[in-house]
């Protein structure tokens, strides 16, 4: 993680709500060569005045740890900002039109490429078909990836542009495309895209996500979801301007894997390591069938394959990781770490802190291996508010029941496993706040956290996810990563007397926390600042 952002001015902040551990009931903050410096109450803050280059007014504002959102795809998610987005589509036909609106405003794209929509939530819940995407765009090439990103409709003309593909896993004459069949298509609509579009694309993305507060995003790239090119251009802008910085993983298995990674310069040959796919495309590996399809879904990787690259992995010093998010593939993923630790040992695999992303199917027995393994899990709260809930995709996906145990967050945490939140975008939307209310929240009420833990997740949870305990908190010696925002009255906020939480006890002496409460307004960031320096400011403020 690169501390080249660092600001060498030293700057007092006063005035204001400093949410530290070091003084739960701090106001002013210095911070000096890019690090926390000092802590403290209004009157102590008034000894620094002389020494330091900046007095900052915080006229009563919050500061808090900058968030890490510890999974993102930030090309894709900035070719979403910028290109066709279907998430508000309601039902096919608007999907459509705004496929022919796009079309026809885009007249000299090579590709046409959109994301987000989601059949499962329009009234007959068919996807769009060749067909009538051939005539939307008048027979040009498009790329329209399901919100969960695991399957896409595309035309004809792109098909075109795929040699073989008909012969692949997952190719369907008329309906989405999973499997192999979709990364090849996704390939070669990504491949279109030129080097200054990506670049385009990449600082709109990260740009945005330090306006949201965010200081660190974790890049999950790899050889089926993106291209070197691209998360080597992705890492050496990071290096190179100010904005959040960016941790890279390269999800590819086996020693050629493991070296591809250290040569990306990433941090872990880990992240969407697809063990399986995703619910909403029926591709998420399950123990017992969909609810609404005679089958059980995909598994790309077995406990085997998973001990090999664990074992691998651990010998050469780097994380491995793996997307995992039906019951199958995640008791898959932890034999495999078992047989792991069995080989080198557990110390070591512990001490190398792999992960788990998304890891959404779980059972106590699962729970119990990520505790005993040291498993991250890396998880999207988000993922419940939008399909979760009795009439959601999930309960359509599995039934109720199985839906019901979905992103158990409140067992997890009583177990001791290490949580760190991300959004997954573009398939949710970089939303911290949005995030940790959902976890709060969560539509089932045992499965909730506090806002204090859900906000530890999003905060310091990212930055242990990758091997470093000294940051993501506002004490000396932290990194000065850490945002401003205008908010209202700070609470100690636990939902309901069931969930998983610290003390809630204002005679603790805990820090308070927003009102995340439903309904509420979310804070509003008015300052970004990574290793000292600003890289984000409010406008007008």
């Amino acid at each position: 993680m690169s501390e080249s952002t660092a600001s060498s001015d030293t700057v007092l902040l006063r005035g204001g709500e400093v949410h530290s551990p070091a003084d739960p009931f701090a106001t002013a903050m210095v911070v000096e060569r890019g690090q926390v410096a000092w802590v403290g109450s209004e009157g102590a803050a008034d000894a620094f005045v002389d020494g330091v280059d900046e007095v900052v007014d915080l006229e009563g504002a919050l500061v808090t740890p900058a968030f890490t959102d510890a999974h993102v795809h930030t090309t894709a998610t900035g070719l979403a900002l910028s290109g066709l987005d279907l998430s508000g589509a309601r039902t096919l036909d608007t999907a459509l039109a705004l496929v022919r609106d796009f079309a026809a405003a885009h007249p000299g794209d090579r590709v046409l490429l959109g994301h987000g929509w989601d059949a499962a939530r329009w009234p007959g819940g068919q996807p769009p078909t060749r067909a009538a995407l051939d005539e939307a765009t008048c027979g040009r090439p498009l790329y329209l990836s399901r919100i969960d990103v695991h399957s896409a409709v595309v035309t004809t003309a792109l098909l075109d542009l795929v040699p073989g593909v008909t012969d692949q896993a997952g190719y369907s004459p008329d309906g989405p495309l999973t499997r192999d069949a979709h990364h090849a298509v996704r390939a070669a609509a990504l491949g279109a895209v030129t080097g200054e579009q990506r670049s385009r694309a990449q600082r709109a993305a990260l740009a945005h996500a330090a306006s949201l507060g965010i200081g660190s995003v974790h890049e999950c790239g790899g050889p089926d979801i993106s291209s070197e090119d691209d998360f080597a251009a992705l890492l050496r802008l990071a290096a190179e301007e100010p904005g959040p910085r960016v941790v890279g993983y390269w999800a590819e298995a086996g020693e050629e894997g493991i070296e591809r990674a250290r040569a990306l310069g990433a941090l872990g040959a880990a992240g969407d390591l697809f063990a399986d796919g995703s619910l909403g495309s029926h591709t998420a590996c399950l123990h017992q069938p969909y609810a609404d399809a005679g089958h059980t879904g995909t598994a790309y990787l077995d406990a085997a394959a998973v001990t090999a690259h664990v074992v691998a992995c651990t010998e050469a010093g780097i994380q491995a990781g793996f997307h995992a998010i039906g019951d199958a593939a995640v008791a898959s993923v932890v034999e495999g770490v078992r047989a792991a630790a069995e080989k080198v040992g557990l110390a070591r695999v512990r001490a190398a802190r792999h992960r788990v992303e998304h890891a959404e199917m779980l059972t106590p027995e699962t729970i119990a291996g990520f505790a005993e393994l040291g498993l991250t899990a890396s998880v999207q709260p988000a993922f419940d508010a939008l399909w979760g809930g009795e009439d959601g995709m999930y309960a359509q996906r599995l039934g109720a029941e199985r839906a019901r145990a979905l992103n158990p967050f409140a067992a997890l945490l009583r177990s001791g496993v290490p949580l760190a939140f991300g959004s997954d975008s573009p398939v949710t939307p970089l939303d911290p706040w949005g995030t940790v209310r959902a976890a709060a929240f969560h539509r089932t009420p045992e499965h909730r956290v506090s806002v204090r833990a859900g906000f530890t997740a999003h905060t310091r949870g990212g930055w242990r996810a990758v091997g470093r305990d000294d940051a993501g908190i506002l004490v000396p010696g932290a990194p000065a990563d850490y945002a401003v925002w205008r908010t209202g009255d700070l609470v100690v906020q636990a939902p309901d007397d069931r969930v998983a939480r610290w003390s809630t006890d204002p005679r603790s002496g805990t820090p308070g926390l927003p009102d995340l409460t439903p309904g509420g307004d979310l804070p509003v960031c008015l300052r970004t600042v990574v290793g000292g320096r600003t890289v984000f400011v409010r406008p007008n403020e």
